[in-house]
């Protein structure tokens, strides 16, 4: 009777395709039936097993023995496929290939290294804030705020040059998109495939940084024997990848939740030491990175499910997010929760090292309009911006009430 209860059995098998546009639209119908179907759920359309709770996928996250982000944590299987481009040391590297760029990019942006862009940033915000409220009362949140300072603030703690910034979010959307399937999204950035990868790796050569820049320090870190100077180009490059979209997105999804839920905003104003709280809880609410892949190192059983070797797994992260097994009303945005645990930012030795990063840029900018503005409201209906990885955006128009 034993043997029979630990026998693997079968997952559920589901033809639903999480990369259609319906679905990258509006995830949230897709994410409930996966997680009400079982721990495990076998997709059919790209013969890739799935994990929507969150539970299962915290458990991966933290598991990077059983489940490798070395053969890619896309659909492409690195084990059979050729990467388009270096596989990244952060994302898609393992221990102990993995160690060394995590190691320095820890040390490089840890809180205490940020101290001192606090002061800088938080000047960066208010001059924002100011030029875009005191200039109208209607305007496109996303591109004025969410997508306007990161790119004012990231690539200059970086060291880049003022020249070529617009080609920063176009290169992440293409990465982004490249971890689903060859699909529309993917090929309608094809034709610049070339031309942005370029530019991007042009600027993580050692020539191309400013000598005070974290590009600098990471080449520095090369010179000192704790990276080679072959890896440093590569960890630059993860800076440039995944340093603006997620932040872009995150701001995007807080100001969206602040629009939609005036009575947290209130709070917010009220208690502005809440404004990480209020990204975090963002970050969980929207899940701008919505999925990651890991490919299984062993056969892996999950809650019964026999996972085979060299297996594809789809973790659903913003479905983790929304769990109701992990979250008390997990559709609504509240600053009243602790949203810690949510999975927006990885989990484990993957984690996005970078998070405190994105975290200081939101505090900055949310507490900054906080002070200035009593409400904010949406004036049309938001447009996404269809990616296969990201929940992004295209426009967010609002209508913002100053403070007396």
């Amino acid at each position: 009777m034993t043997e029979a209860l630990e026998r693997p059995v079968g997952p559920p098998v589901s033809d639903a395709d999480p990369f259609a546009p319906d679905a990258l639209e509006h995830p949230e119908p897709l994410h409930r039936g996966l997680r009400a179907a079982g721990p495990v759920v076998y997709l059919t359309r790209y013969g890739v097993h799935a994990m929507a709770r969150h539970e299962e996928v915290h458990a991966a996250l933290t598991d990077w023995q059983r489940f490798e982000s070395g053969s890619g944590v896309g659909l492409a299987n690195f084990r059979h496929e050729r990467p388009w481009r270096p596989p990244s040391l952060l994302l898609e590297a393992d221990p102990p290939r993995h160690d060394a760029p995590r190691r320095v990019l820890r040390e490089l942006l840890a809180p205490p290294a940020l101290r001192r862009l606090r002061e800088q940033w938080t000047a960066a915000a208010e001059s924002l804030v100011e030029d875009v409220v005191c200039a109208e009362t209607e305007f496109d949140a996303f591109t004025e705020l969410a997508r306007a300072f990161p790119l004012r603030v990231f690539p200059d703690a970086v060291g880049l040059g003022p020249d070529g910034r617009e080609n920063l979010l176009p290169y992440g959307n293409m990465a982004f998109n490249a971890f689903g399937p060859v699909n529309n999204l993917v090929e309608a950035d094809a034709h610049r495939v070339g031309e942005l990868s370029a530019w991007v790796n042009a600027q993580c050569a050692r020539k191309a940084l400013r000598e005070d820049g974290i590009g600098a320090r990471i080449w520095a870190a090369a010179d000192r024997g704790d990276l080679t100077h072959e890896q440093a180009p590569l960890v630059v490059r993860s800076l440039l990848t995944a340093g603006v979209d997620t932040t872009v997105h995150g701001l995007a999804a807080a100001l969206f939740a602040f629009a939609t839920h005036p009575e947290q905003w209130q709070r917010l104003r009220e208690r502005p030491e809440l404004a990480r709280v209020a990204f975090d809880e963002a970050v969980r609410w929207q899940s701008p990175v919505q999925t990651f892949f890991r490919t299984a190192t062993t056969d892996v059983r999950i809650a019964g499910v026999l996972v085979p070797e060299g297996s594809k797994i789809l973790m659903f992260l913003g479905a983790a997010n929304r769990d109701p097994a992990r979250w008390h009303d997990p559709d609504r945005f509240d600053l009243g929760r602790d949203p810690s645990g949510h999975v927006g930012f990885g989990m484990g030795l993957h984690q996005c090292v970078g998070q405190h990063v994105a975290r200081l840029e939101a505090e900055v900018l949310l507490t900054s309009l906080a002070r200035r503005v009593e409400r904010i409201e949406l004036t049309g209906r938001p447009r996404r911006h269809l990616n296969n990885t990201l929940r992004s955006w295209a426009s967010l128009p609002v209508r913002v009430h100053t403070a007396a």
